[in-house]
């Protein structure tokens, strides 16, 4: 009978416990997914690579950001107003990490992570780098106290419309150019490096 009770018991506690495990309620797929960018553009998939120039590839820069979706939206125009910060996406702020020391218009920046805000023009896009990481938004941002480079860049009309806000790389001489693009609009953002 005590041999009963006791198997009783543990079937009741490996429900209870069971259950539990199961109650849990995890968030629901955000609007905006999570991306990554890398440069050289292949080198996260370096394990795959065919040539021992590839497979030996590093990282250079990555950037993480939420990719909003323009979804009829007159983008820059409407919902990011010229004169305005910009978190350069959707949630938290973007954010970059450089694997080596970069130039960014000519101001050395070391290796590290950074976030970036765009101050908003009709025609050029001032671009920040900050210190001013982990955050949500750009509503903490205070220019004069996080940016340890900015750069003015024009911006262009897209070849065709970017439903959701993107982020690539192309290579340049001596580096790169960091593209970010959404609805009709992009900006090229040399970054130097060695």
């Amino acid at each position: 009978m005590k041999r009963i009770i006791i198997l009783t018991l543990a079937v009741l506690a490996c429900f209870t416990f069971g259950n539990n495990a199961q109650a849990q309620e995890f968030p629901e797929l955000d609007k905006s997914p999570m991306d990554m960018a890398y440069y050289p553009s292949r080198v996260a998939f370096r394990a795959f690579a065919k040539t021992e120039e590839e497979k030996n590839a590093k990282p250079l820069i990555r950037v993480t950001y939420s990719r909003p979706k323009a979804d009829g939206r007159a983008v820059f125009t409407e919902l990011e107003k010229p004169g305005n910060i910009w978190r350069v996406g959707a949630n938290e702020s973007t954010e970059v990490m450089f694997f080596e020391d970069v130039t960014i218009d000519g101001k050395k920046v070391k290796a590290g992570r950074y976030t970036i805000y765009i101050k908003l023009g009709e025609e050029n896009w001032e671009v920040h780098f900050s210190t001013d990481t982990d955050g949500w938004g750009h509503y903490a941002f205070k220019p004069e106290e996080s940016t340890v480079a900015k750069i003015t860049v024009p911006t262009e009309e897209t070849e065709s419309t970017v439903e959701y806000m993107s982020i690539m790389f192309e290579e340049a001489d001596p580096g790169a150019h960091m593209i970010i693009a959404w609805d009709d609009t992009m900006a090229r953002v040399p970054i130097g490096l060695k």
